[in-house]
């Protein structure tokens, strides 16, 4: 067995075509045909069920994949590590993080890395908490900033920031009379609107909501939105209320815009995490980057907002 069959039989299970397999490749169907017959004959076993409707993956081709997946990765990491003739090519740094650490933390972490370590390139998918947690454990991201933790993989979670989600409404007179201690009891009489439902905001204010006795289901939803500065806009206007990270609308409130309330008597707290697979193996930018995070916040304890 050898790289380039498992790159052919990963291309024909992505693809599901031989033919497309080889102009991606740039190779002759034969030679994958060729590659993809080797590998069946060395392990023994049927990789692919044929049909007239094309390729798919048999059982034991499903669990081959996920091995080849892991192997091509490692493949590429060691290419992009020791490129141009065995120096160090300085390989892309891939960042996944949610939308509140995108926005709020990571601007400020990426100025001090690229001050320290110059050479460095980085490129950053913003998602939700369940899409960082995704493409830490797939091994699409190298490391990720998440808003709520997830179980998935081996991803490993060390908090780093302690947010606070507050109850945000327009900047109302009828909502100054209403106190902050009262927030959560007058939560149902309005219209709400929600982040969407792979929001680390979101399933953070489900829990807290579900600690003081409420169900996110008894609220008066009258949108749900996936980018928060059109929910903050929308507030502003008198659409609705909303739930938020602190970070998000600190600016607004500031700035007389809107209103912001505790989220229940102890507060609605949360960690914001950087994420990353420990067990396996990283471009020396993602250490570089790990080290980065943890001497802006981990340098005396985790901070809070």
């Amino acid at each position: 067995m050898n790289l380039k069959q498992l790159e052919a039989f990963a291309g024909v299970a992505e693809t599901k075509s031989f033919s497309l397999t080889a102009k991606q490749l740039f190779l002759t169907q034969p030679t994958v045909s060729a590659h993809i017959a080797s590998l069946e004959k060395e392990l023994n076993t049927c990789l692919f069920v044929r049909s007239t409707k094309g390729v798919a993956l048999s059982d034991d081709g499903k669990e081959l994949y996920a091995y080849a997946e892991q192997m091509l990765e490692l493949e590429k990491k060691i290419r992009e590590r020791f490129g141009q003739n065995g120096r160090f090519a300085g390989g892309v740094l891939r960042i996944a993080a949610s939308t509140i650490p995108s926005q709020y933390l990571l601007p400020d972490i990426m100025v001090r890395f690229r001050k320290t370590y110059p050479g460095e390139k980085l490129k950053v998918f913003e998602t939700d908490s369940a899409g960082v947690a995704e493409m830490i454990a797939s091994h699409r991201a190298d490391v990720g900033l998440a808003g709520m933790k997830i179980d998935k993989g081996n991803c490993t979670y060390v908090p780093i920031y302690q947010d606070e989600l507050v109850v945000i409404t327009p900047a109302f007179e009828k909502y100054r009379a209403k106190g902050a201690d009262a927030a959560a009891g007058w939560l149902k009489e309005e219209p709400v609107i929600l982040r969407e439902e792979g929001s680390g905001t979101r399933q953070e204010a489900r829990k807290i909501l579900q600690q003081m006795g409420m169900d996110m289901n008894e609220l008066n939803v009258a949108a749900i939105m996936e980018n928060q500065e059109t929910i903050k806009r929308s507030v502003e206007n008198g659409m609705g209320i909303s739930i938020l990270s602190d970070l998000a609308v600190r600016d607004a409130v500031d700035a007389g815009r809107l209103l912001a309330f505790p989220l229940g008597k102890t507060g609605g707290k949360r960690d914001i995490s950087l994420v990353f697979d420990e067990s396996y193996p990283s471009l020396p930018g993602a250490d570089k980057f790990i080290r980065t995070v943890k001497e802006i916040y981990l340098s005396d304890t985790v901070q809070t907002g």
